[in-house]
Protein backbone atom coordinates (compact mmCIF):
# COMPACT_ATOMS: atom_id res chain seq x y z
CA UNK A 1 0.00 0.00 0.00
CA UNK A 2 1.14 3.30 -1.15
CA UNK A 3 2.31 5.75 2.05
CA UNK A 4 -0.28 8.29 2.74
CA UNK A 5 0.06 11.81 3.14
CA UNK A 6 -0.52 12.79 6.75
CA UNK A 7 -2.88 14.96 5.98
CA UNK A 8 -5.39 12.62 4.60
CA UNK A 9 -4.83 10.37 7.81
CA UNK A 10 -5.98 13.58 10.22
CA UNK A 11 -9.14 14.16 7.79
CA UNK A 12 -10.28 10.56 7.89
CA UNK A 13 -9.71 10.17 11.72
CA UNK A 14 -11.66 13.92 12.42
CA UNK A 15 -14.09 12.57 9.85
CA UNK A 16 -14.39 9.07 11.88
CA UNK A 17 -13.94 11.10 15.25
CA UNK A 18 -16.93 13.45 14.09
CA UNK A 19 -19.33 10.27 13.43
CA UNK A 20 -17.96 8.42 16.61
CA UNK A 21 -19.39 11.89 18.83
CA UNK A 22 -22.40 12.09 16.82
CA UNK A 23 -23.47 8.69 17.43
CA UNK A 24 -22.19 9.24 20.98
CA UNK A 25 -24.95 12.18 21.31
CA UNK A 26 -27.90 10.17 19.66
CA UNK A 27 -26.87 7.13 22.56
CA UNK A 28 -26.67 9.47 25.30
CA UNK A 29 -29.93 11.32 24.19
CA UNK A 30 -31.12 8.00 23.64
CA UNK A 31 -30.42 7.36 27.48
CA UNK A 32 -31.76 9.94 29.04
CA UNK A 33 -35.37 9.77 27.68
CA UNK A 34 -36.74 6.41 29.10
CA UNK A 35 -37.84 5.43 26.50
CA UNK A 36 -36.69 4.40 22.96
CA UNK A 37 -35.96 7.31 20.82
CA UNK A 38 -36.96 7.00 17.09
CA UNK A 39 -34.05 10.09 15.92
CA UNK A 40 -34.27 11.37 12.62
CA UNK A 41 -30.63 12.65 11.42
CA UNK A 42 -29.68 14.49 8.72
CA UNK A 43 -25.86 14.90 8.09
CA UNK A 44 -24.10 17.84 5.96
CA UNK A 45 -20.53 17.49 5.00
CA UNK A 46 -20.98 20.90 3.20
CA UNK A 47 -22.28 24.05 4.16
CA UNK A 48 -24.05 24.08 0.95
CA UNK A 49 -25.44 20.16 0.48
CA UNK A 50 -29.32 19.33 1.67
CA UNK A 51 -29.52 16.00 2.97
CA UNK A 52 -32.32 15.35 4.93
CA UNK A 53 -34.12 11.81 5.95
CA UNK A 54 -38.09 13.48 5.66
CA UNK A 55 -40.28 13.97 3.26
CA UNK A 56 -41.28 17.83 4.25
CA UNK A 57 -40.59 20.63 2.19
CA UNK A 58 -38.42 23.74 3.71
CA UNK A 59 -40.77 25.83 2.17
CA UNK A 60 -40.71 27.75 5.65
CA UNK A 61 -41.46 27.07 9.81
CA UNK A 62 -45.04 24.93 10.26
CA UNK A 63 -46.43 27.09 13.35
CA UNK A 64 -47.96 25.03 16.24
CA UNK A 65 -46.24 21.93 13.95
CA UNK A 66 -44.00 18.90 15.15
CA UNK A 67 -39.93 18.90 15.38
CA UNK A 68 -40.07 16.16 12.39
CA UNK A 69 -42.87 18.78 10.17
CA UNK A 70 -40.43 21.81 11.01
CA UNK A 71 -36.97 20.01 10.00
CA UNK A 72 -36.11 20.75 6.66
CA UNK A 73 -36.76 24.10 7.33
CA UNK A 74 -34.36 23.91 10.61
CA UNK A 75 -31.51 22.85 7.94
CA UNK A 76 -32.43 25.39 5.58
CA UNK A 77 -31.84 28.03 7.92
CA UNK A 78 -28.92 26.84 9.86
CA UNK A 79 -27.31 26.19 6.30
CA UNK A 80 -28.12 29.42 4.78
CA UNK A 81 -26.39 30.83 7.99
CA UNK A 82 -23.70 28.88 7.27
CA UNK A 83 -23.03 29.59 3.91
CA UNK A 84 -23.41 33.58 4.87
CA UNK A 85 -20.97 33.11 7.61
CA UNK A 86 -18.70 29.47 7.70
CA UNK A 87 -17.08 30.23 11.34
CA UNK A 88 -21.01 30.92 12.51
CA UNK A 89 -21.40 30.64 16.43
CA UNK A 90 -23.62 29.89 18.65
CA UNK A 91 -25.32 32.82 18.65
CA UNK A 92 -25.31 33.43 14.91
CA UNK A 93 -27.63 30.08 14.68
CA UNK A 94 -29.80 31.55 17.39
CA UNK A 95 -30.54 34.92 16.15
CA UNK A 96 -30.98 33.44 12.13
CA UNK A 97 -33.44 30.67 13.46
CA UNK A 98 -35.71 33.85 15.76
CA UNK A 99 -35.88 35.67 12.16
CA UNK A 100 -37.00 32.48 10.78
CA UNK A 101 -39.98 32.73 13.03
CA UNK A 102 -38.26 29.96 15.97
CA UNK A 103 -39.23 30.82 19.28
CA UNK A 104 -36.16 31.87 21.48
CA UNK A 105 -37.66 30.77 24.75
CA UNK A 106 -38.08 27.39 23.44
CA UNK A 107 -33.79 27.04 22.49
CA UNK A 108 -30.56 26.04 23.81
CA UNK A 109 -26.83 26.24 22.40
CA UNK A 110 -23.64 25.45 24.28
CA UNK A 111 -20.56 27.42 24.31
CA UNK A 112 -18.25 28.39 21.49
CA UNK A 113 -15.31 28.49 23.88
CA UNK A 114 -13.89 25.88 25.84
CA UNK A 115 -13.07 26.27 29.48
CA UNK A 116 -9.28 27.81 28.79
CA UNK A 117 -10.84 30.20 25.91
CA UNK A 118 -10.34 27.76 22.64
CA UNK A 119 -12.40 27.80 20.19
CA UNK A 120 -14.74 25.05 20.58
CA UNK A 121 -14.92 21.83 17.81
CA UNK A 122 -18.23 21.91 17.61
CA UNK A 123 -21.42 23.44 19.34
CA UNK A 124 -24.99 22.52 19.38
CA UNK A 125 -28.11 24.24 19.61
CA UNK A 126 -31.81 22.82 19.67
CA UNK A 127 -35.14 23.97 19.33
CA UNK A 128 -37.80 22.34 21.69
CA UNK A 129 -41.53 22.01 19.66
CA UNK A 130 -43.89 19.79 22.05
CA UNK A 131 -42.06 16.46 23.11
CA UNK A 132 -39.53 16.81 20.29
CA UNK A 133 -36.33 18.25 19.96
CA UNK A 134 -35.06 20.06 16.84
CA UNK A 135 -30.73 19.35 17.20
CA UNK A 136 -28.23 21.14 14.93
CA UNK A 137 -24.87 20.74 15.66
CA UNK A 138 -21.88 22.18 13.57
CA UNK A 139 -17.80 22.08 13.83
CA UNK A 140 -14.85 20.36 12.53
CA UNK A 141 -15.35 17.29 15.35
CA UNK A 142 -18.80 16.89 14.11
CA UNK A 143 -17.57 16.67 10.48
CA UNK A 144 -19.70 19.63 9.58
CA UNK A 145 -23.03 20.91 10.14
CA UNK A 146 -25.78 18.11 11.15
CA UNK A 147 -29.34 17.59 12.58
CA UNK A 148 -31.77 15.81 14.18
CA UNK A 149 -35.21 15.36 15.73
CA UNK A 150 -35.19 13.71 19.40
CA UNK A 151 -37.20 12.91 22.08
CA UNK A 152 -37.50 16.01 24.64
CA UNK A 153 -34.89 15.18 27.88
CA UNK A 154 -36.37 13.67 31.26
CA UNK A 155 -35.80 16.89 32.09
CA UNK A 156 -37.63 19.00 29.78
CA UNK A 157 -34.49 20.09 28.12
CA UNK A 158 -33.35 19.06 24.32
CA UNK A 159 -29.43 19.60 25.33
CA UNK A 160 -27.37 17.18 28.04
CA UNK A 161 -24.94 19.15 30.01
CA UNK A 162 -24.31 23.23 30.33
CA UNK A 163 -25.74 25.05 28.50
CA UNK A 164 -24.94 29.25 27.95
CA UNK A 165 -27.76 31.60 28.64
CA UNK A 166 -29.67 33.05 25.76
CA UNK A 167 -30.01 36.57 27.02
CA UNK A 168 -29.24 38.51 24.30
Amino acid sequence: MPDMPSSVIRRAGASALGLVAGLTIALALAGCTGSTPQATASHTATPAATSTATPTTAAGLVPGGTAQENLAYFNTVNQATLAANPNAQGRDFIDALVAAGFTKADMQVTVDTTTIGLKANSIQFSVRMGDSCLIGQNGADAGGYSSMVTPVLSTGSCLIGQTRPIDW
